[in-house]
């Protein structure tokens, strides 16, 4: 345990607190368990440390944070640790990258049968299923799912301007109330989200692009070598067909979803074509969209695929579509809380199921949707909506 101790410290000390995501405040902290999942990248790690320091300080006590893949767990169990912890007076277990840890749900469930009184909060791949885990954890865990910053956040962190956070329904109400005080705030926000189109998704940016593309890629490289491989049964001698999808649907987009050339292309059958779509959707390195979410079966053929969000389509793409770059932008914050579908013949999106927006370049007309209710056009380089055409960049403020 003392190495545990340790670390706990060595971790908790180090940890910035300069960043601090709203979502801190949103976790249910206090409940029994308490689950955290997302995208390696988005700042899981970094929450949970703040919180720890925030709350428990810096020393081991009442708290203990735990990586769940440290060489510790190698010679000694979950459950061993648990109950040495809880015997001192432990009162909240904090188990980061709990996937990496054989039989993490059987143990977390026996744990909080066995120790009502302490608190479990653990964090994981956005691969890990609550519901299909091996014990039946779903009704028992609070699950917070966490995303990368939404332009909003990226103008809080990096330009040190507050923006308050407003629903799809408000800025879709009184657009103009929002530009006024959008403008009133950061001035001209158009040059802020063109770099947040760039590099403004991931909270590890700092400063050196190409570092910052980099470190993208390895996020690629370890979601596809280690986490597919280990939840979603990939077999390691085909990582490589993957990231050439990735490559291939960077340079494609947005791919209007032709099964058997994507098929000839890897020299893979369509089966597990759709499977490695549906497992890189669930790993948040693509979007799948479907025109009606309702009926999707299993195994059926998306209509649509886009990267996960912009930064890692500028860091994959030879060259940017800025056609592509949009639209990657929009489903990506939209899906944060919004369901999204393919608009097929009405508009380019279709939100909740009542909302259609086009989206495209300041020019952009009303031609496609003219005669549709609730519809809109999502510009880029407007900063004052007109009518119903709205600036692009409106949509970052929802979360």
């Amino acid at each position: 345990m003392d190495s545990l101790f340790k670390k706990h410290r060595l971790f908790i000390s180090q940890v910035n607190m300069d960043i601090v995501r709203d979502m801190i405040n949103k976790v249910s902290w206090e409940k029994p368990l308490a689950s955290i999942r997302g995208s390696r990248g988005v700042g899981k790690t970094t929450m949970i440390r703040q919180y720890i320091r925030k709350t428990y300080g810096v020393t081991p006590g009442e708290a203990l944070y735990c990586v769940m893949d440290s060489m510790y767990f190698t010679k000694n169990s979950l459950l061993d640790m648990a109950e040495r912890f809880h015997l001192m007076g432990g009162k909240h277990l904090f188990l980061d990258e709990v996937h990496k840890y054989e039989n993490w749900s059987k143990e977390i469930k026996e744990l909080n049968d066995l120790y009502p009184d302490m608190k479990i909060t653990f964090s994981g791949s956005s691969l890990i299923q609550i519901l299909n885990a091996d014990a039946d954890l779903s009704r028992r865990v609070l699950t917070y799912d966490m995303a990368g910053l939404s332009f909003r956040e990226f103008v809080r962190f990096y330009h040190g301007k507050e923006l308050p956070v407003w629903t799809l329904e408000q800025v879709l109400d009184n657009p103009d109330a929002v530009c006024d005080e959008v403008l009133k705030i950061v001035g001209s926000p158009q040059k802020l989200f063109e770099e947040y189109l760039r590099v403004g998704y991931y909270p590890f940016y700092d400063g050196n692009e190409m570092e910052y593309y980099s470190r993208i890629e390895n996020v690629v490289q370890f979601i596809v070598d280690q986490e597919m491989t280990l939840s979603c049964g990939v077999d390691p001698a085909y990582t490589r067909k993957i990231k050439a999808m990735m490559m291939y649907l960077a340079d494609n987009l947005p791919y209007e979803v032709n099964v058997s050339k994507l098929s000839s292309y890897l020299e893979l059958n369509k089966q597990t074509v759709l499977a490695y779509l549906s497992s890189m959707n669930r790993a948040e390195l693509i979007s799948l969209l479907y025109s009606d979410n309702k009926s999707v079966t299993k195994m059926q053929k998306p209509d649509k695929v886009y990267i996960h969000n912009p930064n890692t389509l500028c860091a994959l793409a030879k060259n940017v579509n800025i056609g592509t770059l949009r639209e990657c932008f929009v489903v990506n914050q939209l899906g944060v809380n919004h369901e999204v579908e393919y608009g097929k013949a009405q508009g380019d999106f279709k939100i909740d199921g009542k909302w259609i927006f086009e989206v495209g370049g300041a020019d952009k007309s009303f031609d496609q949707i003219a005669d549709i209710p609730n519809s809109y056009v999502l510009a880029d380089s407007m900063e004052f909506p007109i009518g119903k055409k709205l600036p692009l960049w409106i949509v970052g403020l929802i979360y």
